[in-house]
């Protein structure tokens, strides 16, 4: 009988070999994801596909590219909320946006934007502060599936309860059903918060940097990822970041502390808020 630790190592040796593959085949790169993270939802994939073992993921994620849409999707969606913790958008609007509204052109990049939810988020709180007509979110995902149902503005109209809950905690100024129109189930934001929203794809492991920006937010990202990938993806932040830009973490994460007082100045410890020093 195989021991536990056979097993594992037998696990890991699977993986490496369906990322390797993944990798080879469609040149998506999830070689340096966190381990334990990674393991945990391929296993929850072959669960939902029937699928008995990670080395039958890879036989058919090589052979199926439907398969493959649906591993990545399993891969890189991620719990999302329009205003989702809104202490964080509250600290948003005290000590970001007064920076913010120095600059004659606000440029912002939504790292890992998932469905769209705080690229919204964003668009409400700088409307509110008067700045959204000169700011351009430019909000991007690795998967085209999530950016999809992002460009087209829809939710859920069951979601709305919990978004305007949210709203409200993070100071909203007005009624948040103004935001949207009620249309049978589902709620459709106004045109114009979408107007000056770029959705597109963009891989932080595989790809470059391709503006300037005065703020990114990179939220809950890095948690997925090694050592190695999260030095790669902050070098790459660090370079679409102006001087004095500001960077947005997760609450679970936190930069390295040799960047920290030397590359970045800390506007807030809780909310993960950092200013890029010139």
């Amino acid at each position: 009988m195989a021991k536990i630790n056979d097993i594992d190592e037998i696990e890991a040796i699977e993986v490496e070999l369906l990322l390797q593959g993944i990798y080879k085949r469609y040149g998506y790169d999830f070689r340096n994801y966190a381990l334990a993270s990674i393991r945990r939802r391929i296993l929850r994939f072959a669960d939902n596909e029937n699928l008995p073992t990670i080395s039958s993921v890879q036989e058919a994620v090589m052979h199926d590219p439907a398969i493959m849409d649906r591993f990545v999707l399993s891969l890189t969606v991620n719990v999302t909320a329009m205003f989702r913790d809104p202490a964080f958008f509250a600290m948003m609007r005290e000590k970001v946006i007064p920076l913010l509204k120095t600059y004659p052109l606000i440029r912002i990049w939504d790292a890992g934007c998932a469905t769209g939810e705080e690229a919204y988020s964003l668009a409400i709180l700088l409307q509110e502060e008067g700045i959204y007509e000169k700011s351009r979110i430019y909000a991007t995902d690795l998967n085209e599936s999530v950016l999809r149902k992002a460009k087209s503005g829809i939710f859920h109209l069951s979601q709305m309860k919990e978004y305007t809950d949210n709203y409200i905690q993070a100071g909203g100024k007005q009624a948040f059903s103004e935001y949207y129109t009620a249309k049978f189930d589902h709620a459709i934001l106004h045109q114009s918060l979408r107007k000056n929203i770029v959705f597109a794809q963009h891989n932080l492991v595989t790809d470059r940097s391709f503006n300037e920006f005065n703020l990114v937010l990179m939220r809950n990202v890095l948690i997925y990822f090694n050592e190695d990938l999260r030095a790669n993806v902050l070098k790459l932040v660090h370079q679409s970041l102006s001087p004095f830009g500001i960077l947005a973490l997760g609450k679970r994460e936190t930069l390295p502390s040799e960047a920290r007082g030397r590359t970045y100045e800390e506007l807030d410890a809780t909310e993960k808020l950092y200013r890029r020093c010139a």
